[in-house]
């Protein structure tokens, strides 16, 4: 009898036993994929919500980046009625495949996630459709509510949870705090000095220049020369970070800031600065004369620098090679310096290094010019064979400007935490400015770059009341920088116009940077864009005019 009952005990524990394993068996191997699609439809949100990640404004309050409750598309197939036609309905307002919403509406799963961050209007629509087994859900993440514009300055929240480009990766540790959504404490809002009224002219001009001139890119840089602070910094080919996916599956190049982080050759605007590191030497002054030929020899090197269209001026003086933009007289004023002094100057202008934005940036050491070859000194007087970017280039007419103050431009002006705790970050701009020119020789040459605009090349930057000081530039593309395996320049261009105003109290500094205008020199692009553009900032700032 006894062995009995511990047989019946056994029977008992071994077909529960079998009972428990065939039902593991079941839900783990069989329908595995049933329960696995399941539980990645009820648990829907995505690593980049980030509620309590900071949000980004601009100047006036406008909204950059923030947290929105983003809806998305789901449906429940074993409610759908009709297949092909519920298909055909979703189609006609989300941009899905039609076979894919064919096999995904005919699959055996209870719950399944068809496209995320719908527009509004797109689940507005959804929702009108009243399909029974299709529903709108919303889940929190990253929302732009500009779209297109600033793009390259903000960046992006990528998937996993980080920051990617512009300030979302520069300032990630401020904006999200504790790492992510649903975190104790709240990461710090950003306040940018990024005016939305001059970004939105910028980019408005940059789109007229591809109609006018047909330029195959373009960037456009707005900075108070006293702050440092950037009103604008736009590009004419952007990207919507809101939809950054379908961008990186085209060209990762988009996302990347060319104003901080493209290399080029500044061409004649670089006449100013080899002007006033001879002028704060004594080497030179504003009158200094010297005789132009049309050429200058250089020893080793065969073929001679010429002026642009071999143009031959006679007796000229220091503030007439800037006015005709003439070749052989920076490289005079570039001789009388000397290389050792030249090269110093080209270091404390900040070329030989970041420029210290609070935004991803690069630099080049320009290596070439420390070999020590005349050539190379010579070429660099008037902006060839030098590179750096637009940033760089900002920041080294910002000391000619403002009196020889030598200061890092920045984007975000103060950060507030969830406290009320305000950090500014233009004191710190302020502490780390250098003296490099005596505020003679700035005022010597606003003075020379005034008489550019008033009597050289430059004559189509005047506005009527305001005297503004500035200067063109029209550099060869190397083949190089072309990505090219070919020694010498390409025919392609980068026109540039850099200038601020009113010149002798600057509210204002704007450097235009066209690529491969359709125009010969800068005069007729990048000036007429620096025109328009000054004008509205004068207009919207309410700047006092110098003269009736």
């Amino acid at each position: 009898m006894k062995n009995w009952r511990i047989n019946s005990v056994l029977f008992i524990f071994f077909a529960i036993l079998a009972t428990i394993t065939g039902r593991l068996f079941q839900l783990q191997i069989t329908q595995g994929g049933h329960y696995k699609a399941l539980s990645q439809g009820l648990h829907f949100s995505t690593v980049n919500s980030s509620g309590n990640r900071g949000n980004i404004f601009l100047k006036d309050g406008e909204s950059l980046a923030i947290n929105i409750d983003w809806p998305f598309l789901v449906v429940r197939p074993p409610e759908i009625e009709d297949i092909e036609k519920t298909t055909e309905d979703i189609s006609n307002v989300v941009d899905l495949d039609k076979d894919f919403l064919l096999e995904s509406l005919g699959k055996d799963l209870p719950y399944l996630v068809l496209a995320r961050k719908l527009s509004f209007t797109e689940a507005e629509s959804i929702n009108q459709l009243n399909i029974k087994g299709v529903y709108i859900e919303k889940e929190l993440g990253r929302y732009y509510p500009q779209e297109e514009m600033a793009s390259q300055i903000v960046g992006f929240l990528a998937s996993e949870g980080e920051g990617q480009y512009g300030l979302e990766q520069e300032y990630n540790d401020l904006l999200d705090s504790e790492g992510g959504f649903l975190r104790k404490k709240q990461g710090s809002d950003l306040i940018l000095t990024i005016d939305y009224n001059i970004q939105f002219q910028a980019e408005k001009f940059l789109k007229e220049a591809k109609e006018n001139f047909n330029i195959e890119d373009g960037q456009i840089i707005v900075v108070e020369p006293f702050s440092g602070k950037v009103l604008a910094m736009a590009h004419l080919l952007n990207f919507n970070p809101n939809y950054y996916e379908k961008q990186a599956s085209d060209d990762l190049a988009i996302f990347k800031n060319k104003t901080t982080q493209e290399l080029f050759e500044p061409g004649s605007v670089f006449k100013a600065i080899t002007m006033a590191a001879a002028i704060e030497e004594e080497k030179i002054t504003p009158e200094t004369k010297y005789v132009d030929e049309g050429s200058v020899k250089i020893t080793g090197y065969p073929t001679p620098i010429y002026n642009y269209n071999q143009r031959i001026y006679g007796e000229q003086s220091m503030t007439n090679v800037l006015e005709k933009s003439i070749n052989t007289g920076a490289v005079f004023a570039q001789k009388q310096l000397g290389q050792t002094l030249f090269l110093k100057y080209i270091k404390k202008f900040g070329f030989l290094e970041p420029s210290g934005i609070d935004l991803g940036e690069t630099y080049s050491s320009n290596e070439v010019m420390k070999k020590g070859r005349e050539i190379n000194f010579a070429t660099a007087s008037f902006g060839q064979g030098i590179e750096i970017t637009p940033i760089q280039l900002i920041k080294s007419y910002c000391a000619i400007a403002n009196g020889g103050k030598l200061i890092n431009p920045y984007v975000v002006e103060k950060a507030i935490d969830q406290n009320k705790n305000i950090k500014f970050f233009g004191e710190e701009v302020e502490q780390k400015s250098t003296k490099i020119l005596s505020s003679k020789t700035s005022s010597q040459l606003t003075a020379m770059l005034v008489s550019v605009t008033e009597k050289g090349f430059s004559q189509k930057a005047k506005i009527p009341g305001y005297f503004i000081a500035g200067k063109t530039g029209t550099a060869q593309v190397s083949f190089g920088a072309l990505g090219i395996n070919q020694k010498g320049y390409s025919e392609k261009t980068v026109q540039t116009f850099i200038g601020y105003a009113p010149a002798f109290n600057p509210q204002f500094l704007i450097l235009v940077k066209l690529d491969n205008p359709e125009t010969k020199t800068a005069e007729y692009s990048a000036l007429p864009v620096f025109r328009e553009l000054a004008e509205y900032i004068i207009h919207q700032y309410q700047i006092p005019p110098d003269y009736e």
